[in-house]
């Protein structure tokens, strides 16, 4: 499975309006894997959930599918429209 579409249904599982999310790959470097995830701005808080637990759960499990297949670091943003 890619990782946006990982990503993508991870963030899905978890939001109210799943139409409202968007995700984007940007290759930064050559070891980099930039993430952008857009949620609705009332979605935003169970994305990241209390503390930042859920979206440290989104990241460390897309960081062990990159190492499955590719081996590259991933890092992920999430923003609010």
């Amino acid at each position: 499975m890619k990782l946006v579409e990982f990503t993508e249904y991870l963030v899905k599982s978890l939001v109210k309006d799943p139409e409202m999310v968007s995700v984007k790959q940007f290759d930064d470097e050559d070891d980099l894997i930039d993430i952008q995830v857009l949620v609705d701005k009332d979605d935003m808080g169970r994305v990241v959930g209390r503390g930042g637990k859920n979206i440290y759960a989104i990241r460390t499990l897309v960081q062990a599918a990159s190492y499955m297949d590719e081996n590259k670091r991933v890092r992920i943003n999430v923003d609010s429209f």
